[in-house]
């Protein structure tokens, strides 16, 4: 960046556009850097859950891009991701530009990811539409997704707008953050968009059981859309240490001193997600900006986020309907079952026979057999926590 070894200020220097809005660049930003724990003993730190092909539908990580491909061309895609992770997302995104895939030296939450993302969009770009997505969730309905992503990016080209995709819950989950509705702010293309009252983590169930009852709450997927320029600000208003050291980050971009800047600088970044560090005090803001809002989206999502939710999104694939997917065994390779149901067996190289067995996962490596009730399988976590405590990195 020309004259940015100059820059005193703790603002991230900016080209300026002369065109309209719309001369503003959509790009996509995949968050790729997880670990993915409850996907042991198939979840690797090389290979996390992105980088698997749980759905069937290539990687997840792959599923993400492929899924944006006829709204944001490759050359459009970035990603953020670690540095063991690097090699196999630039391999999994081979058409992505190399230096379009952005290795943290060290995690530190979604903030400064998406942070990092922003003042190199900034320096290529001088400003652009930030669309910020998880690379390892599944979405059934592709299309009406891409409608959904084209009216975000509409309404995120203002200014101080911040836009999330809100998804309608479906049963009291406690392990997501909700986010609160008020009345309808806008309506980009035709889709409602609704101003935010303010994002909830995680509730207890009783509390759960009256925001999905309510039918003014939403799953907050960490989807979410506003220019780079807009998401610095707001680093600037409310993380602002954060923001003075991404800004002398964005002095090295694209010189010699770059991976040495990352690595000195990166860590003195806040570890914080982007929820607590932006979205939520952005809804207690008094001002006129930021201004945050959700539009619903009924897309057929899912986290994805255990071997039981796998099974069930696979069991409903095969033809299962709800009520007998829970009756249901699915088998990645050959299998005989007898008096078995409602069991996920995983070993594509070995005949599996179950008999008399129900509600199990079975995920077989060429190092490690995983067996557990479907029940207990975000309990996963926990053998990765005892791995590591054992210092057996070879099973990690």
């Amino acid at each position: 960046m020309k004259g940015a070894s100059k820059m005193r200020t703790n603002k991230v220097p900016a080209k300026k556009y002369s065109g309209k809005k719309a001369s503003l660049p959509a790009c996509a930003v995949l968050l790729a850097g997880g670990r993915g724990t409850r996907f042991w003993p198939r979840s690797r730190m090389r290979t996390p859950k992105q980088l698997l092909d749980i759905v069937g539908q290539g990687t997840m990580l792959y599923a993400t891009a492929a899924r944006l491909a006829p709204l944001v061309p490759l050359q459009n895609i970035w990603a953020v991701t670690n540095v063991e992770q690097a090699g196999p997302v630039r391999r999994e995104l081979s058409g992505v530009p190399s230096s379009q895939i952005l290795a943290e030296p060290v995690g530190r939450n979604t903030a400064a990811a998406i942070g990092l993302a922003a003042i190199h969009l900034v320096h290529k770009h001088g400003d652009a539409l930030m669309a910020v997505l998880p690379s390892d969730a599944y979405v059934a309905d592709a299309p009406g997704y891409r409608k959904l992503v084209r009216a975000a990016l509409e309404l995120a080209r203002d200014p101080g707008n911040l836009v999330v995709l809100g998804i309608p819950p479906t049963r009291p989950e406690t392990g997501y953050g909700y986010i609160e509705r008020a009345s309808v702010a806008a309506r980009p293309g035709g889709v409602a968009a609704f101003t935010v009252r303010r994002f909830t983590e995680k509730p207890e169930l009783p509390l759960a059981r009256k925001y999905v009852s309510s039918g003014k709450y939403f799953w907050n997927a960490g989807m979410f859309f506003w220019r780079a320029s807009t998401f610095l600000e707001c680093l600037r208003q409310f993380l602002p240490r954060t923001h003075a050291a991404l800004a002398e980050l964005s002095a090295s971009i694209g010189t010699k001193r770059y991976a040495s800047a990352l690595r000195h600088i990166y860590a003195r970044l806040e570890n914080i997600s982007v929820d607590y560090a932006v979205m939520e005090p952005a809804t207690r803001s008094t001002g006129t900006s930021p201004r945050v809002s959700v539009i619903p989206a009924e897309i057929g999502w899912s986290d994805i986020g255990s071997w039981a939710a796998v099974y069930e999104l696979l069991a409903t694939q095969s033809g299962a309907n709800a009520a007998g997917a829970a009756n249901f065994n699915v088998s990645a390779g050959q299998s005989f079952t007898l008096e078995a149901s409602g069991n996920y067996l995983w070993s594509p190289t070995k005949f599996v026979a179950a008999i008399g067995v129900k509600d199990l996962i079975l995920v077989e490596t060429g190092d490690a057999i995983l067996l557990c009730h479907r029940n207990n399988s975000q309990d996963v976590a926990k053998i990765v926590k005892h791995l590591e405590a054992q210092k057996l990195p070879k099973l990690l």
